[in-house]
């Protein structure tokens, strides 16, 4: 399964810039689902979405509470959790595994730094993969970006595009 994978869109309380990439990669792509986690700021966005693929949402700490703040999947044999992020003092690696242990997933993606960040571990007998999607429109401290993810079985990779750039692939 194809899935579009995002946070921290701010659009249009941060930004007023909202790259059509975003939408021509996801249909080209024909993404199956997008993954929003958090910060999305604008109910006109999430349809806008909705008509590209089913949209899983999450609150961020600048989203009215329509969303969960939290989320857990399984999508073909993979348990994926969403956050956003700020629910936590400090989104160090540790508190992002523990998380990811509590809520019983093999991937958490989680949002609030605008940065991207990858991780894999095996930890306590689990294998763990910590993801962020960075921010597509307002990063910080790094290049704009979203992701492509595909999953097979438990299988997990994904194709990193920064609005700017070409995309590039992570194993």
């Amino acid at each position: 399964m194809k899935i579009g994978i995002l946070s921290d869109t701010h659009y249009p309380d941060k930004t007023s810039y909202l790259p059509d990439l975003i939408f021509d990669v996801f249909r080209e792509e024909g993404v199956e689902l997008i993954i929003h986690a958090g910060d999305l700021t604008s109910p006109e966005l999430f349809d806008i979405f909705r008509e590209i693929a089913p949209v899983v949402i999450v609150r961020g700490n600048l989203d009215k509470p329509i969303f969960p703040e939290e989320k857990v999947l399984e999508i073909e044999g993979l348990k994926v959790g969403i956050i956003h992020g700020h629910q936590f003092l400090s989104l160090d690696e540790q508190s992002l595994k523990y998380k990811a242990l509590e809520m019983g997933v093999n991937l958490l993606i989680f949002g609030h730094t605008h940065r991207f960040f990858y991780k894999s571990y095996e930890y306590m007998g689990k294998k763990v993969h910590l993801l962020n999607p960075g921010s597509p429109t307002v990063p910080r401290m790094s290049d704009p970006t979203f992701l492509v993810g595909k999953i097979t079985g438990e299988h997990f990779k994904f194709d990193i595009y920064k609005p700017w750039e070409t995309q590039w692939k992570y194993p």
